[in-house]
């Protein structure tokens, strides 16, 4: 969709929870912290907004409905608890918008959905339609059959990619931290919050170091990695904690919350979106 027709009509939202802050330290569901995330994303829906909404969750989800103490490390069983996960986790969705008069809809993805012009095209054409009907899209990786080959990694990662499928004005994407620090404010209780950045900006490469927890795969690194995929289409991308007070509601007055990752690129054209997170890269070198 060529966004200055967009922006004539809907402002467009992509909002990325995770597994963090959407379990209970991976026993349960976040019940109350559902409730409140859902309550302020209805409110945006009403306000006249576009959301998509990309939720991590699932395996931890049946990791909890499985009864295991923890998560297992071969492939089948991860493949399991999110196929048992998944149900669970979007029958949650389901009940909750439904509440408020609003309808959700599933999207299942791997790399190659995306990989593929064809199925590339059907899909954003898909959301697009689901948004137009006023439906809620909720898009996860479809763990259930990805493989490390047709993985996209994490759902950071596919948050960048989903705001360039639907040509996205924003990406918020929901942590357990306030935001991007200079320094890790695990280990350093000085580190400083950076509230404004150019998104390209070196410094949050340093910065954003460091790896996920065990819930999840991704950390804050990837974070800035998917700014900088969602800047490929014109979108400017917030990092924000989700379990501050209303802070959906926040960022969509427009108060200053988390980290906000600006974008000075010039967008690229649709097709040179594609092409440059569509594609892997892929390849053998063979030395005789």
């Amino acid at each position: 969709m060529n966004k200055s027709v967009q922006a004539a009509t809907r402002f467009r939202w992509v909002i990325k929870i995770g597994s963090a802050l959407l379990t209970d330290n991976g026993n349960a569901l976040a019940h109350d912290s559902l409730d409140k995330w859902i309550g302020q994303i209805a409110a945006l829906r009403s306000s006249g907004a576009d959301v998509v909404l990309v939720s991590s969750g699932a395996v931890a989800e049946g990791i909890q409905r499985l009864g295991w103490r923890e998560r297992p490390n071969t492939l089948h069983d991860l493949q399991a608890a999110a196929a048992v996960g998944q149900a669970g986790l979007m029958q949650s969705y389901q009940a909750r918008f439904e509440r408020f008069g609003l309808q959700v809809a599933q999207i299942l993805l791997v790399h190659e959905d995306l990989s593929s012009r064809r199925r590339y095209l059907n899909a954003r054409q898909t959301i697009n339609s689901l948004l137009g009907l006023g439906a809620i899209p909720i898009v996860n990786e479809n763990d259930s059959v990805a493989t490390d080959e047709i993985r996209f990694g994490d759902n950071d990662t596919l948050a960048g990619l989903v705001a360039n499928l639907v040509d996205a004005d924003k990406l918020l994407i929901l942590t357990d931290q306030d935001g991007v620090y200079d320094s890790d404010p695990r280990h350093n209780p000085n580190a400083k919050l950076i509230r404004d950045c150019n998104v390209d900006d070196a410094k949050l490469d340093a910065a954003a170091s460091g790896s996920g927890g065990a819930l999840g795969r991704g950390g804050m690194q990837t974070k800035v990695t998917a700014a900088r995929l969602a800047a490929r289409s014109g979108t400017v991308t917030v990092i924000a904690n989700g379990n501050a007070e209303n802070i959906i509601e926040r960022l969509a007055s427009g108060e200053a919350c988390g980290t906000l990752l600006r974008n000075k690129r010039k967008p690229m054209a649709a097709r040179k979106q594609w092409l440059a997170g569509g594609l892997k890269i892929q390849g053998k070198l063979l030395l005789d």
